[in-house]
């Protein structure tokens, strides 16, 4: 008997074992499956359409990235905000910046310039360039093709410019937008990344307990988010302005203690885009090729130009003038990328901590702390807090407006209960499946956006010869 028992155990225990090694090998290749997709994704496909749209609507539109930046600067706050719409072009502005400025313009630039080195900086630059005309044109279809839901709210985004302006025949498009919006918001951008982001670093920083702080976030999402637009758009632009000066004024601290190091500075992110660096320190080198690949796909995943989320808060707008919206629009990516991603990296070439062992929002914290001490770490904290917490609140807007568009007005509080479940449980999931999942999917979104708008480019040109024309009749 005692012998018949220890052989059961046995082979209790060894089946035990060939289930286990089973699983772990199961999702060691649904991962190894998921990443290839994603770096397959995400690299050279992905990055030629999305920057390839922007370089064609920029010689298409003329160089009106360039030509109308400050007239689009100046619309910023004098805007007359006439016209349907549900809130202040402003507000509209605030909301979109909300989602895109978020922990990529922290933790992103580090990720960039840890494996593409300081050349990594100029392509996020030329990513942004182009991407302000995308983004210009997304706004502008946004205002051109919006219309009202049933409780007589604007309602618009790629969903409505693929279907109203491409025809009904491409309505399927439209729903795979939609749905992929709605993952996104679930899933990736909007709940899990920046949730994890504010509870580790609050923790991290001043001790708080995780589920503290946890506690204190779902309250206040839910506090918002269930007041709907209005309450989102108000929030938005109390808190973007804020946190935006806040940490460039924190980056430009840095940058004027090593003023004389600029030229310097400038000269290794520009000389390093074209031929690669090698290694220094704890940095592991890098080629063109890197650099340009890191960097333009972060740059893009910052700003979200062409991704197709910013045109839904573009189109809420106060406005008769598509191609006015569209000006205000193209300022996000501006503001995005050629500033705040600019003073982080720079603050990181500057301070020398790139070529380290760090990676991440580690390195961007040591290079804080390194000129500003103990306050550095808190600093960064706020900002990367504030951050996190506005992309939670845009990317909740964006998801429940897909989703109204697929179900209705009746879809709507599910969605809201359900997001707010999400974040609550975000602090506790750190499956990394999860985020590249995510990163798919956030992927996909953009591809039904960006044909919508090659296929819509003549109208682009149009509205945008006529808003010109007008401001020439009113002088």
């Amino acid at each position: 008997c005692l012998v018949g028992s220890e052989m059961c155990i046995r082979d209790s225990h060894y089946t035990k074992q060939m289930y286990l090694s089973k699983r772990r090998t199961f999702f060691m290749d649904f991962f190894s499956i998921i990443s290839a997709i994603d770096s397959f994704l995400w690299g050279p496909p992905l990055i030629i359409l999305l920057v390839g749209t922007g370089i064609y609507l920029t010689l298409r539109l003329k160089l009106l990235q360039v030509a109308k930046l400050p007239l689009a600067m100046k619309l910023i706050l004098s805007a007359k905000n006439k016209g349907d719409g549900d809130i202040s072009s402003f507000k509209a502005l605030c909301l979109a910046l909300s989602a895109t400025v978020g922990t990529g313009n922290i933790v992103g630039v580090a990720t960039a310039v840890e494996v593409g080195g300081p050349g990594a900086i100029f392509w996020m630059w030329v990513a942004a360039f182009f991407g302000m005309a995308t983004k210009y044109a997304e706004g502008l279809l946004a205002i051109k093709y919006r219309s009202k839901d049933e409780i007589g709210q604007v309602a618009g985004g790629p969903m409505y410019y693929i279907e109203l302006g491409m025809g009904k025949k491409y309505k399927p498009l439209a729903v795979i937008f939609a749905v992929f919006c709605i993952l996104v918001a679930f899933f990736g951008i909007g709940t899990f990344a920046q949730v994890n982001a504010i509870v580790d670093s609050v923790s991290l920083t001043f001790g708080v307990p995780v589920y503290i702080t946890d506690i204190i976030l779902t309250l206040l999402v839910a506090g918002i988010t269930l007041g709907g637009l209005k309450s989102i758009a108000r929030a938005a632009s109390a808190i973007v302005p804020f946190m935006a000066v806040l940490y460039f004024v924190t980056c430009l601290g840095i940058i004027l203690l090593h003023i004389s190091d600029v030229p310097a500075a400038v000269a290794l992110i520009i000389d390093s885009a074209f031929n690669g660096h090698a290694a220094v320190g704890g940095f592991a080198g890098s080629t063109i090729m890197m650099a340009m690949k890191n960097g333009i796909a972060r740059g893009v995943f910052s700003n979200e130009s062409g991704l197709g989320s910013a045109p839904i808060a573009a189109a809420a707008a106060k406005t008769h003038w598509p191609a006015e919206q569209g000006l205000i629009s193209m300022t996000g990516t501006f503001i995005d990328t050629i500033i705040i991603c600019s003073m982080t990296g720079l603050t990181l070439v500057l301070t020398g901590v790139w070529s380290g062992d760090l990676s991440g929002a580690a390195m961007t914290n040591t290079a804080f702390s390194m000129d500003y001490g103990f306050m550095g770490g808190i600093f960064l904290t706020v900002s990367l807090a504030l951050f996190a917490f506005t992309t939670i609140l845009g990317w909740n807007y964006y998801g429940e407006r897909a989703c109204q568009y697929l179900f209705g007005i009746k879809g709507i509080l599910p969605y809201r209960i359900i997001f707010i479940c999400l974040v609550a449980s975000g602090a506790f999931l750190k499956l990394e499946a999860i985020w590249i999942l995510a990163d798919i999917v956030n992927g996909l979104m953009a591809i039904p956006n960006l044909i919508a708008i090659i296929a819509l480019s003549g109208v682009i040109s149009l509205e945008t010869k006529k808003y010109f024309e007008h401001l020439k009749e009113n002088k």
